[in-house]
């Protein structure tokens, strides 16, 4: 017996996950990627690098899918290496030969990683793209070179939109000593939609990253967040669900917010559905004291061939005939 394949519905997902370091084997002179080199404190090699790039890739393809039944249309990335790493990602089992290409910028992040935005060409059409520096201190008064902020201009199925892609800077140093850079993150984020509202009249915005905070965070709530745009990630942080896991507490870093117009069903445009975290069993670890967060590729310098320490995130909107 046969069973015919149900079409894709007129739902498209909309994504973002960050990769946890993915890093190719080469040694970059110019970053601090030593470590991830086969002579390096990680051991990194050519077998562990493409594990990680098949199983990354297995979880985008996954990411959505069971209610869209398509792959995911738009996918914003973070702790990106290179452009190399994303031509090889789309490459791999679950992705290649899906239409996939690329927006990606080399930032001055000392580490080497960088914002990114894999699509479907079928589906969505860059227009412009633009990689906006992120001009902020560190307490020493010393600039912070940290990852730009990526703004990608598009459309999908014929509806113009505005992607804007972070990775926000970390709470290494402390969350409280460092909130005043993710403050002005959001500024920044702001000031690009202020320039987009000049030339355009009803823009919509999807905003999404790693923002290195919480959805209740000042520099989500109070400096993000504003009336005309929506955060479906505060319905789904919980003491039990997250993005990220750290010292057993879940964190929702990962998010995605938009413009309130896509609450909004018109004919032509696109409007939302829902909004999700990817954290289905074959990403979690599966026993011990860990058991449920994600299942990353490293626990300090121990490998663990895991994928990455966050799950992915993302929306889903649907196109209105």
């Amino acid at each position: 017996m046969f069973f015919k394949r149900k079409p894709p519905t007129r739902r498209f997902t909309i994504g973002f996950y960050n990769l946890e370091n993915l890093f190719d084997t080469q040694n970059d002179p110019d970053t601090l990627d030593d470590d991830f080199t086969p002579k390096g404190a990680l051991h990194w090699n050519e077998k562990r690098y493409r594990n990680k790039l098949y199983k990354l890739g297995r979880t985008i393809a996954h990411t959505g899918k069971k209610t869209s039944r398509r792959l995911p249309v738009i996918m914003g990335l973070a702790e990106v290496e290179n452009r190399s790493v994303l031509q090889e990602l789309i490459q791999t089992k679950h992705l290649s030969g899906k239409g996939y290409d690329i927006v990606h910028f080399e930032s001055p992040d000392e580490r080497g990683i960088d914002t990114a935005l894999i699509y479907r060409r079928k589906y969505f059409e860059v227009i412009d793209s633009e990689a906006v520096p992120l001009i902020v201190d560190n307490t020493d008064g010393m600039r912070d070179y940290t990852r730009d902020i990526l703004h990608v201009t598009g459309l999908l199925n014929n509806e113009r939109i505005h992607v804007i892609v972070n990775h926000w800077p970390s709470r290494r140093q402390g969350a409280e000593d460092t909130a005043y850079k993710r403050v002005a993150a959001a500024a920044e984020v702001h000031r690009i939609m202020d320039g987009v509202r000049e030339k355009e009249t009803a823009a919509r915005f999807i905003i999404m990253g790693d923002f290195n905070d919480n959805p209740f965070s000042k520099s989500i709530k109070e400096h993000l967040l504003s009336p005309d745009l929506f955060n479906p990630m505060e319905l789904l942080l919980s003491q039990d669900k997250g993005s990220a896991n750290y010292n057993f507490k879940w964190d929702l870093f990962d998010q995605i917010l938009f413009s309130r117009d896509f609450m909004v069903a018109e004919p032509g445009k696109h409007s939302y559905v829902e909004a999700d975290i990817v954290n289905d069993r074959f990403l979690t670890e599966w026993s011990g004291r860990f058991k449920g967060n994600p299942f990353r590729t490293y626990a300090g310098r121990r490998y663990l061939g895991g994928y990455s320490d966050h799950f992915p995130v993302y929306i889903q909107l649907e196109l209105n005939v």
